[in-house]
């Protein structure tokens, strides 16, 4: 697990009273200045040619937030948490679509509970009922060694009703270090999943968090 300086106590409330006052010369609320301190330095994220070489892939840079959700989870918190949330989303130019996530937690108590929240979710959405003439399988692609530990998950939906490409596969990585979980998410309707190259690309995004 990387090494993590956390700032508390006093030096807080100064660093924040300080912050607070440079803003409101600066006519910036207080609130806002707050809301701006909660932020924590951006965990690593993945370069493009981490992802797998068998796809000539293009990505938008790292913002905050969470960015575009998938199809799946279905059981997304209604209200997640605005800070300390980055996204950064991946392309080819037909068939492939990808996304990493990276979530900062207050505490490793917080970070678990999101990783099993999410992989129940990832569970569930493989069963959850679909429209008529489309059947969900859910395949379990194993653990990976990395750090806290990562886990890839996946599903293939086939659609009975269309006349061409009827499957559609996706992978879903889920990866801690400490109080930080990271999301490696990939879906195409084009060929098998990618699992040992997606496995070695969310093994790559858990290392390079810290």
């Amino acid at each position: 697990m990387g090494v993590r300086a956390r700032l508390r106590g006093s030096a807080v409330t100064v660093g924040v009273a300080v912050l607070a006052v440079g803003a409101l010369g600066a006519g910036v609320a207080p609130g806002q200045a707050v809301a701006a301190d909660q932020w924590r330095p951006q965990p690593g994220t993945l370069y493009i040619s981490d992802l797998p070489k068998n796809e000539s892939w293009r990505a938008q840079p790292t913002v905050r937030g969470w960015g575009d959700y998938f199809d799946c989870p279905v059981g997304w918190p209604a209200e997640p948490a605005e800070v300390n949330v980055w996204n950064r989303e991946f392309t080819t130019a037909e068939t492939a679509l990808a996304q990493q996530k990276v979530a900062a937690f207050d505490t490793e108590a917080e970070a678990i509970a999101f990783a099993d929240r999410v992989r129940q979710d990832y569970v569930d959405c493989a069963h959850a009922p679909q429209r008529p003439g489309v059947t969900a399988t859910y395949l379990d692609h194993g653990v990976i060694n990395v750090e806290e530990g990562a886990t890839l998950q996946g599903m293939n939906t086939f659609d009975s009703n269309a006349t061409e490409r009827p499957h559609y596969n996706y992978l879903w990585g889920v990866g801690r270090d400490g109080d930080t979980v990271t999301l490696v998410l990939w879906q195409s309707y084009w060929g098998d999943p990618p699992v040992i190259p997606w496995k070695n690309t969310l093994n790559t995004a858990v290392k390079k968090l810290y």
